[in-house]
């Protein structure tokens, strides 16, 4: 019987049913591949994912057929938690915090994402379409925290949410796992920022 969880199918961005333990089994690959991917990019071993995950190289190619596929599987994850932060942390602060705390979140999304560079920028049309899969998933989460901070006259009207992003990623641009602390703080900075003028 399989429950109300999903897991990616190979083409990396249709989700399916999956059982409980083989969402676990999922769960752990995904995350450590990109544990993997961070310290050794993305050619490295599948051997050493598996191990990582505590699985056999089998149940990773029954996953994931195509090292690209795991690729692509791995950064959907990590854009569907970065995305699914946003309502979270819109309940538990106030607005302009709860801005501040996902920008700070997305900037862990951006760190992770360069280990898979090599992969994402080399052409392979196996990713096209992921960077429409970004923007259907993280620029709402982005606009609907802007907006209520905006609206809660908490932030500065005059931003918008392409100017974070864009903000952001010059911010963190270089910023690995190593550095990704000091990106935080000046992320942070920037939004304590907008925050002059708001009722201006």
């Amino acid at each position: 019987m399989q429950d109300a969880e999903t897991e990616t199918s190979a083409n990396g961005l249709a989700p399916r049913p999956v059982r409980a333990d083989a969402k676990r089994n999922l769960d752990g690959l995904l995350q450590a591949a990109m544990e993997v991917f961070a310290v050794s990019g993305v050619d490295a071993p599948v051997r050493e994912i598996a191990s990582k995950a505590g699985v056999g190289v089998g149940t990773l190619y029954r996953h994931f057929p195509q090292r690209s596929d795991l690729i692509k599987a791995a950064l959907r994850r990590e854009i569907d938690a970065c995305a699914d932060a946003a309502p979270v942390l819109s309940k538990a602060h106030a607005p302009a915090d709860a801005l501040k705390l996902w920008m700070q979140r997305f900037v862990d999304f951006l760190a992770a994402k360069r280990g898979l560079a090599d992969a994402l920028h080399s052409g392979d049309p196996a990713y096209a379409a992921l960077p429409q899969y970004f923007d259907q998933r993280l620029r709402p989460a982005l606009d609907a925290l802007l907006d209520a901070a905006i609206t809660a006259g908490e932030i500065d009207p005059s931003v918008s949410g392409s100017d974070l992003i864009q903000a952001t990623a010059r911010l963190t641009s270089g910023a690995g796992a190593d550095t990704a602390c000091q990106a935080k703080r000046m992320v942070g900075l920037l939004v304590d920022g907008m925050r002059y003028g708001a009722n201006g």
